[in-house]
């Protein structure tokens, strides 16, 4: 449980249960990132009404829903990416359907194009295959790059 997860429990802004049922759901949520599940669902599995499942989320963790899925996706893009798939492969495996809107959205979050961060990391670690690599922080990268 993280400070802020904790400060919220212990300010009484959270009941337990609640809180509970606000972790299965993001749980469910981790769990099915590469679905399209529904705000919906997310937020029958905490037994909450949509609107009341958002406001609790975001208060409780910090990001949206849809961030917290999106996140996750692009994780699991960047680990997939350093491995050596290809960006369209990538793409329809995080649960995009677009290309175009895979890689605007990689490139706001990473702050460069799938194509190019791949290449980045082939820099790093080289071009063997199948590395299975670790993500790492894009700071990192920068860091050796000359980006900073």
């Amino acid at each position: 449980m993280s400070a802020m997860d904790h400060g919220l429990l212990s300010a009484g802004l959270l009941h337990d249960e609640t809180y509970r049922r606000l972790c299965r759901a993001r749980d469910r949520l981790a769990a099915e990132y590469q679905a399209k599940l529904s705000l919906e669902h997310a937020a029958r599995e905490a037994c909450l009404s949509p609107f009341h499942f958002h406001r609790l989320f975001t208060s409780a963790f910090g990001e949206t829903p849809h961030d917290f899925v999106t996140r996750r996706r692009m994780d699991h893009a960047k680990r997939l990416l350093a491995a050596g798939e290809s960006v369209t492969e990538v793409c329809f495996e995080v649960g995009y359907s677009s290309l175009g809107s895979f890689s605007h959205k990689f490139h706001m979050l990473a702050g460069r194009s799938p194509s190019e961060y791949r290449r980045e990391v082939r820099k790093v670690f080289g071009y063997r295959i199948p590395w299975h690599i670790v993500f790492l922080p894009m700071c990192y990268f920068g860091h050796f790059a000359g980006l900073e």
